[in-house]
């Protein structure tokens, strides 16, 4: 996320959208701790879960006009027009505070809800446009963060001013409302600032997109089925909505019924000790969030996905065994860590590859499918309610969905979770420094050849290239117990001096078809650290093929314990502390580059690198 601030415009969007989910919030908490204090067991989740699918059922109803404002209109528009729109409804909100006037104020949330699913597609369109393909990720994360930041800001705000607000002394809707009247200036004030800095925003749009709203085709349901065909084309996309979805879904259960079990099942009465222990998964949102920009800081890293999954899931199952109020702000907190991990990456995914043209349609969808889903777990919610089933069984119950959700997104993402539990786990021993990563073509037959200096060689050539690397590797080390399902798993193909010529008919066919293929010219790991002279036979796998030779140079692993194969006259510790390692990538070479000429452009690249 460095330099990201550096952006024109990014902290005037930034702050645009921790005011709109600050004021959003502040009203929600405010009827939330209202029916918190009159209201108890059943009754309290059932209006709970009424006061979110308000929040959600705009979304759901508006999803057709969002989106096609989204892709009309420049988006700094729709940000500035609905901060203007934000201001109207907090005035409204303030006066129905004053009066009393508390299922008014209760059904306005819905008109906040309206505002929001207008205001969704615009604010996370703008991501791409203003960020770019680059740093994308890092967008999302600054946005995740942002909004985490006010939606943790304004849970602790506006329950510690609720409180103090009260006397303790009453008895009803109107009083708690009139007691706590003054706080709907604070909503309205988030929103004129709101309206100033979305003032400020660039237009990165350009030219206004010509587009027309039929009315009879959007109460005909023409443009829904129009416009969700377009949002589930790409299954890569629609797998991402609908994981979102359910997450989304799953926190929004969580959340509505924790309040009931703690006041049930822990003795908690106080709000601000119950949303206290709910907004450290907020913080713990902005670490995830975080995190997944800086591993997806090169491209964005699927393997996030699953391991956020099993992540939250676990929590999940953790939470209704836990009677600890230590132990419940542990795993509120966990929670929020993999739900950044889960959420950054997939997001990112959906804009980068969304038309530009549909962008905002497909937001849209998101946001759409997102709400339909959780509009239905919260009719759950309310079902149990009825019932008086206790809260607990909720717990397990998204627990086992959690469980088939990573299941699937395991099975989907397998190789991509493998490489970023590897990442996460080098990263605690070794800092590595990629230079000219960029210089690996993205497209095409490429044969990647580079110096053999450890075990890990194949590892830290593949941590900064989005494209799949397949190693050709030897047949003995391919073979090892364990081991051997990983190499199967990333495609390596095995090669022996007796066997050599299927391997190289295999590895022609992979660079034939445009696949991105390692090989180790030296044919072993070097025990001197110095380079042995490149063997002939990646000349034999590239001859005649249209596709590209690309060197690199490994410098730094050289002695490290126990991945070197360096020899202890050679080296004066094998050091068992974190060190330093350069990956540095060369120019390109043409495929008819003979070992010589390969074998200088990698020696090259050492002389830069400094010592192994």
């Amino acid at each position: 996320m460095k330099g990201i601030f550096a952006t024109p415009g990014a902290l005037f969007y930034l702050f645009a959208l921790f005011l709109n989910a600050f004021s959003d919030l502040g009203h929600k908490i405010i009827i939330q701790n209202t029916v918190f204090k009159i209201y108890d067991n059943e009754t309290q989740v059932m209006l709970t879960a009424i006061i979110n699918a308000l929040m959600l059922i705009p979304f759901i109803a508006l999803f057709t006009p969002s989106g096609y404002l989204a892709d009309k209109y420049p988006k700094h528009l729709i940000l500035r027009y609905g901060a203007l729109f934000a201001l109207a409804v907090t005035l409204l909100i303030t006066l129905c505070y004053y009066m009393g006037w508390f299922w008014a104020a209760f059904w306005l949330t819905f008109v906040m809800g309206a505002q929001s699913a207008i205001y969704g597609p615009a604010k996370y369109g703008y991501i791409k446009e203003l960020f770019g393909n680059e740093r994308i990720s890092a967008g999302n994360a600054l946005v995740q963060s942002g909004t985490t930041v006010a939606i943790l800001s304004g849970i602790i705000a506006y329950t510690v001013l609720f409180e103090l607000r009260l006397s303790g002394d009453e008895t009803n809707e109107a009083e708690i409302l009139r007691h706590i009247a003054p706080l709907g200036w604070l909503l309205v004030a988030g929103s004129v600032l709101e309206y100033l800095f979305a003032y400020r925003l660039p237009d990165k749009q350009g030219l206004h997109v010509k587009k027309r709203f039929d009315t009879r085709r959007y109460l005909r349901g023409y443009y829904l089925r129009k416009n969700l065909k377009a949002t589930l084309r790409k299954r890569e996309i629609a797998v991402a909505i609908v994981a979102l979805s359910l997450f989304w879904s799953i926190s929004q259960v969580i959340l509505a019924a924790f309040g009931a079990y703690a006041k049930a099942h822990l003795g908690m009465q106080n709000a601000i000790m119950v949303q206290g222990l709910m907004a450290l998964a907020a913080i713990g949102i902005i670490l995830g969030s975080v995190v997944a920009a800086h591993i997806s800081r090169r491209y964005i890293h699927k393997g996030l996905i699953p391991l956020g999954s099993l992540g939250l899931t676990l929590c999940v199952w953790l939470l209704p065994m836990l009677d600890s109020a230590w132990a419940i702000a542990v795993t509120f907190s966990g929670f929020g860590l993999f739900a950044g991990f889960f959420i950054v990456p997939l997001n990112a995914y959906i804009q980068q590859h969304a038309p530009r043209a549909h962008l905002g349609t497909i937001l849209a969808g998101n946001n759409f499918i997102q709400h339909i889903s959780m509009a239905l777990f919260l009719g759950l919610i309310t079902l149990f309610s009825y019932y008086g089933l206790d809260p607990v069984a909720l717990f397990y119950l998204m627990g086992a969905l959690g469980l088939v959700m990573s299941l699937y997104l395991l099975r989907r993402h397998l190789d991509w979770f493998v490489w970023v539990l590897i990442e996460l786990l080098l990263s605690v021993r070794y800092k590595i420094i990629y230079e000219n990563a960029h210089l690996v073509p993205q497209e095409g037959g490429v044969l990647l050849l580079g110096n053999h200096i450890s075990w890990i060689d194949w590892v830290l050539a593949q941590f900064p290239i989005e494209r799949r690397i397949r190693f050709v590797m030897d047949r003995g080390i391919y073979r090892w117990p364990v081991l051997h399902y990983l190499w199967r798993l990333g495609r390596a193909i095995p090669i022996s001096e007796k066997g050599s010529k299927d391997a190289f008919a295999e590895a022609r066919a992979a660079l034939r078809t445009g696949e991105l293929l390692g090989y180790y010219p030296e044919g072993m790991i070097s025990y001197s650290g110095e380079m042995s002279p490149f063997r002939r036979g990646f000349e034999l796998i590239a001859k005649g093929i249209p596709a590209t030779i690309s060197p690199y140079y490994i410098g730094g692993i050289y002695g490290s314990f126990p991945f070197s194969r360096a020899q202890k006259r050679l080296v004066q510790e094998r050091s068992l502390w974190r060190r330093v390692i350069r990956v540095r990538f060369g120019v390109p070479l043409g495929i008819d580059s003979d070992a010589a000429a390969v074998q200088a452009a990698v020696t090259a690249l050492k002389e830069d690198n400094g010592p192994q």
